[in-house]
């Protein structure tokens, strides 16, 4: 199978001077080859996207609406068949996948209100029949980065606000699962959206590095890790773009003693485990509060021991693979490391029986208990199924312990002291904040991001944000004249 560029509105024709592999995490086996965009295909691609841009941005938000509500339909009529095309190329299991869609269209039916969302603001007489207003207009073509973890979720986290709010989009998939892109573009396409206004290339380096440098790309919306998301906020910058980069994340979720440790346990399995650990969102950290430690890592340990590992299209399979076997042996690599750094290694994920192919990318929830700070199981982000628990004798110890850290995407506490709960949302210094619950992804209405580490750039992803990110405001102050107008007066306007 080729997996090609979709440039225009139809399937590229090119020949690529470079490839790269597809993999089927599940069985380890190559299942296509991905074209990689040199700089001059990216090059094409915005060409088709500005011309687009040049009638798109007229388009009425009526129009705009419609295709965003039957991009809505489709997409959730053929939701199975992009969840079967995720995990084939991510490894996450069916469930999974189903989830990721249905948050993504979350995001979509928010776009859906653009004609709401685009109001603007009119005063009369600001000054002596003087009219002031406001609107918001479209960038021009912006690119979009998106990573291999959410192959449909984060794109259309901002795509659909993109295209709505009247932009041309250019789409740069994660190279390692890059289907689940050209199903989007080929959806939107039906649902009516003109040739050349969403283009997906594929690719790696070379095609970032063009689209954070090319002078027609207004802005640019990133998810990845830290390093990557300061690199792609620094040179986009540079290059004079209006920038939103998503980095990476070290989620803590803090467990006090007066928690329902049942409720804690199946949260921080929930979280720490789903999709094999990568996610953005994703809790790596249970901080302890003495002195439940004992009995909290015992309930974890219990309920990892019933998890079943496998290929995700297999009934009963919780836990996919891994998305490539070189992210397997660097996520696998952390266990000796932690264990010679003196963490106690609870739980194994090398001895994980697997229901699945045995040349899969495979690795099974470990579980580390009296991890330290300084260890690199605490301070790299690792994005896998490894689950680290630090141990601190009380609350303040547990913020003081999450606010020292560089990342701060999302936290969790779990308590049933709801002054405790409200003095840690007011008191942590993270960008997204669950009491009782383990992943607090905001829901479409309201804006994704982390602080610190986690995100460069002042904008969050999707919600009222995403409007904000994807135009621009201009202000118009106007006068009718009326046979009573004055004559030339050189002096500074005043407001009277």
């Amino acid at each position: 199978m080729r997996i090609t560029h979709r440039i225009g509105g139809k399937a590229w024709t090119g020949i690529a001077q470079r490839t790269g592999d597809v993999y089927d995490p599940a069985t380890g086996q190559v299942g296509g080859q991905v074209d990689f965009a040199s700089a001059s295909d990216v090059d094409e691609a915005v060409t088709a996207a500005r011309e687009a841009f040049s009638r798109w941005r007229h388009a009425s938000l009526t129009q705009r609406a419609n295709v965003m509500f039957a991009f809505r339909e489709l997409l959730n009529a053929r939701k199975s068949d992009l969840a079967e095309i995720i995990t084939a190329e991510h490894g996450k299991v069916l469930s999974d996948a189903a989830g990721e869609i249905q948050r993504a269209l979350e995001a979509v039916e928010f776009a859906c209100g653009i004609p709401q969302l685009l109001k603007g603001g009119f005063s009369e007489n600001a000054s002596t029949k003087v009219d002031v207003y406001s609107i918001q207009q479209p960038l021009g073509v912006v690119g979009v980065i998106s990573p291999f973890n959410f192959p449909a979720m984060v794109p259309l986290w901002f795509v659909p606000n993109a295209i709505a709010c009247g932009n041309a989009v250019v789409l740069k998939p994660s190279e390692k699962d890059p289907s689940a892109a050209n199903f989007l573009a080929e959806l939107l396409a039906e649902a009516g959206l003109p040739d050349g206004v969403f283009n997906v290339v594929h690719g790696d380096k070379e095609a970032v590095d063009r689209i954070l440098e090319h002078p027609e790309v207004k802005a640019v919306s990133f998810v990845g890790s830290t390093p990557i998301a300061r690199y792609v906020y620094e040179t986009a910058t540079r290059n004079g773009k209006r920038v939103q980069a998503l980095g990476g994340a070290k989620n803590h979720m803090v467990v006090l003693p007066d928690a329902d440790l049942d409720l804690a346990a199946d949260a921080a399995v929930s979280a720490g485990f789903g999709s094999a650990g990568e996610r953005c969102m994703a809790i790596s950290v249970v901080v302890a509060v003495d002195p439940v430690g004992d009995e909290l890592v015992g309930k974890i340990s219990e309920r990892i021991a019933g998890l079943q590992v496998g290929d995700g299209r297999r009934p009963g399979c919780e836990m996919g693979p891994l998305v490539t076997g070189a992210h397997r042996d660097r996520v696998r690599s952390y266990l000796d490391a932690g264990r010679s750094a003196g963490a106690k290694l609870v739980v194994d994920g090398r001895g994980q029986s697997i229901d699945g192919d045995d040349a899969g990318f495979w690795l099974g929830p470990t579980l580390f208990d009296h991890v330290d700070v300084d260890m690199s199981i605490y301070t790299d982000e690792i994005f896998g199924p490894v689950l680290s628990v630090v141990r601190v004798p009380s609350y303040d110890a547990a913020v003081d312990l999450v606010n020292a850290n560089p990342y701060g995407n999302g936290t969790a506490i779990f308590t049933n002291d709801g002054g405790a709960a409200r003095r840690y949302q007011n008191e942590i210094e993270v960008g997204m904040v669950g009491v009782n619950v383990a992943i607090p992804v905001p829901v479409s209405y309201y804006s994704f991001g982390g602080w610190k580490d986690s995100l460069f750039g002042d904008s969050h992803a999707y919600g009222p944000h995403g409007v904000h990110f994807f135009t621009r405001a201009k202000v118009v102050t106007s006068r009718w004249l009326d046979p009573s107008h004055g004559g030339v007066n050189l002096g500074f306007p005043q407001n009277s």
